[in-house]
């Protein structure tokens, strides 16, 4: 296991979005594993409870072997250290993405010196796209079709349409 090229991609996915999706896909020939790792954050509200959020990514990617989808509580170093892993994936947007990215990146390595960021620029189709625009679309009663695939969008409609029962 100490040779695989293991990546995390940390974050949020609240939901995962066709851009976190064209990055892991981009991502997949570079890594043996992608570990797209749902930073749980007791300060940030989310819309979707954890478990609906790793079902979509699991949903989303059940034919791909090489992902797999996990949660953490931890710094994310500390998850990559405890689970021998010496890549990080992250999605460039913008080049305010770039300066938060960059900021973080440097204070991981300086935290963990053996781990490496890996950067990969967002489609430009998905350069738009994030999870915050499709939660906004979703609390005010929008279509989030074209933001999300359609997995996750039939998971997400199931979710609401639950949700409103109740």
């Amino acid at each position: 296991m100490e040779n695989l090229r293991i990546a995390v991609f940390p974050g949020s996915f609240d939901p995962i979005t066709l851009g976190h999706e064209s990055v892991i896909r981009r991502a997949l020939p570079l890594f043996d594993k992608i570990i797209v790792a749902i930073g749980i954050n007791a300060d940030k509200r989310c819309m979707f409870p954890l478990q609906t959020r790793l079902a979509f990514i699991r949903e989303r990617f059940k034919d791909e072997p090489k992902v797999e989808a996990d949660s953490f509580s931890s710094l994310t170093v500390d998850y990559c250290r405890q689970n021998h892993i010496r890549f990080l994936l992250r999605g460039l947007r913008t080049a305010a993405d770039f300066e938060f990215e960059r900021i973080v990146g440097l204070s991981n390595k300086l935290l963990q010196p053996d781990l490496e960021t890996v950067f990969l620029l967002t489609d430009n189709r998905y350069s738009f796209i994030n999870s915050s625009v499709v939660r906004d679309v979703l609390s005010h009663g929008g279509n989030p079709e074209g933001f999300v695939s359609v997995p996750v969008l039939e998971m997400i409609r199931a979710y609401c349409a639950g949700t409103k029962k109740s």
